[in-house]
């Protein structure tokens, strides 16, 4: 369903596949503990093809709220313009912004750019 790695010093998780309605709530806590357990890393979400659904967005979109309660960048890689749209609307405008993106590589970058900073 998932795998993550580090690039640049950023968590970088990502969703290969829709989980469905009944995978949800596992998505969310398998993402929250690598998000927990590696909080001083930015984090970027990949979502793969087959995970850009409404299921998965809602999914990112609660990890954002996770993310910026402890502190931690969030942003969000998909090559589905449907669903950074969603991202983009849904996103919580309060503390850090969500960072929504069409590739891997820029959102690595922008997460990195922030690590090096801080």
């Amino acid at each position: 369903m998932l795998s993550h790695v580090f690039e640049r010093g950023v968590l970088v998780v990502t969703v290969h596949e829709d989980p469905g309605i009944s995978g949800r709530a596992l998505l969310l806590t398998r993402i929250s503990e690598l998000v927990e357990a590696h909080r001083q890393a930015h984090v970027v979400v990949v979502l793969d093809e087959p995970a850009a659904v409404a299921t998965t967005v809602s999914v990112v979109l609660r990890v954002h709220h996770l993310c910026r309660h402890l502190g931690v960048l969030l942003h969000v890689a998909t090559g589905s313009a449907a669903a950074r749209r969603v991202l983009e609307a849904n996103a919580d405008t309060h503390g850090d912004p969500l960072g929504v993106h069409a590739d891997v590589d820029t959102a690595v970058a922008a997460a990195s750019a922030f690590t090096a900073a801080a």
